[in-house]
């Protein structure tokens, strides 16, 4: 059982269990529950910014499990590199005990994660996932960047609930108590430093991604970002991985910093000209458009002009047909009109010379008597 006090505002003492549930009889900790609940959040604030950059749902999972297994895993070595001689475990005899050593470096129930090794080993991973699913890496890394915050600053939680992870002695206002019963010595809280530094920088990015320049930028502003706070914030930590007489997180801060800002700079020079060319680009398609559719719409206007040429000529040609059937009806009337004058003449000529061949024949008749 831990205790920590916060005298500065008025908190005497806080009993922490670092157990937070048992299952079958094996204790879950609050440190693995709480990294899994930035985990999982990070991973809920991940797929709505790939819809943003139009990436997958389902290649934003399949990188979250990958990073989830491998930055573990790069967490842990990390760890076990700097610390070695903790791990090693030997016998009676003073020989090494290979199978109890590595027992020891994979029971991560013993504790021992660092974040740098697991973002290197995420940030291997995210270029590896990059290729495979050919996504810029760029735009990944824009999309992974505030997640990282995201669970960096509830993960710190879980070094709260271990009271681990704190500074060296202070007499600030807001010292905390990490002795017995929460009492002296009183240091600075470095859990609470980075957690809020990192929650900061989650809501400048989520304030300023769409502005970005370029792609790649708010994932350098990460890496700029978390290296100045974790730069400042292990200066005053007493648990620090050390290299000599240095700190190894410290160092590999202010070089992340430096090549970090570089590429910034770079990118931010270059990104008034990609801006530049791909507006010239879309005039250009915009000039295209408007060409293409003042074609389009002179073709439209010649083939109505032609429909109407065709329309018209097709009713002339009909009123052709019926006047022409009109004359040959006229025409038909007055043949039939002839025939039949000519007819009545002919029957009437007919007629009048059987008369008279009657009249002849009785004249004839007369005489003979």
């Amino acid at each position: 059982m831990n205790y920590v006090s916060f005298p500065g505002f008025g908190i005497d003492s806080i009993k922490l269990d670092p157990v937070a549930f048992n299952i079958f009889g094996i204790s879950v900790m609050w440190y693995g529950v709480i990294i899994t609940c930035g985990m999982l959040l990070a991973y809920l604030y991940g797929l709505t910014r790939a819809k943003i950059e139009k990436v997958k749902s389902d290649d934003i999972t399949d990188l979250t499990l990958f990073l989830v297994i491998f930055g573990v895993i790069g967490a842990r070595l990390y760890y076990i590199i700097f610390k070695l001689d903790e791990f090693i475990i030997r016998g009676a005899d003073g020989s090494v005990s290979v199978g109890e050593t590595l027992k020891t470096m994979v029971n991560l129930r013993s504790g021992g994660l660092a974040i740098y090794g697991g973002i290197i080993a995420g940030f291997i991973t995210a270029i590896i996932v990059a290729r495979v699913k050919r996504i810029r890496f760029p735009v990944l890394a824009d999309i992974v960047a505030p997640c990282l915050l995201i669970g960096q600053s509830i993960g710190r939680w879980g070094n709260f609930m271990n009271v681990e992870a704190y500074g060296s002695p202070t007499e600030l206002p807001w010292r905390m108590g990490v002795g017995s019963g929460g009492g002296a010595p009183f240091v600075h809280p470095t859990f609470l430093y980075e957690s809020l530094w990192n929650l900061v920088g989650f809501v400048l990015i989520a304030i300023f991604y769409k502005k970005k320049k370029f792609h790649g930028q708010v994932f350098l502003f990460y890496g700029i970002w978390y290296g100045v706070g974790r730069a400042w914030i292990e200066g005053l930590r007493t648990d620090s991985l050390m290299l000599g007489p240095f700190r190894v997180s410290q160092i590999l801060s202010i070089v992340i910093v430096v090549v970090f800002a570089v590429l910034m700079a770079i990118g931010m020079a270059k990104a008034p000209r990609v801006v530049r060319e791909s507006a010239d680009d879309t005039d250009s398609a915009g000039e295209a458009d408007g060409e293409k559719e003042t074609d389009e719409e002179a073709a439209d206007d010649k083939k109505e002009e032609t429909a109407s040429e065709n329309e018209n000529a097709e009713t002339a040609d009909a009123s052709a047909v019926e006047d022409a059937e009109s004359v040959e009806t006229d025409e038909s009337a007055e043949s039939s009109e002839t025939e039949e004058a000519e007819k009545d003449e002919t029957e009437e000529t007919e007629i009048a010379e059987s008369e008279e061949t009657e009249e002849t024949e009785k004249t004839e008749n007369g005489e003979d008597n």
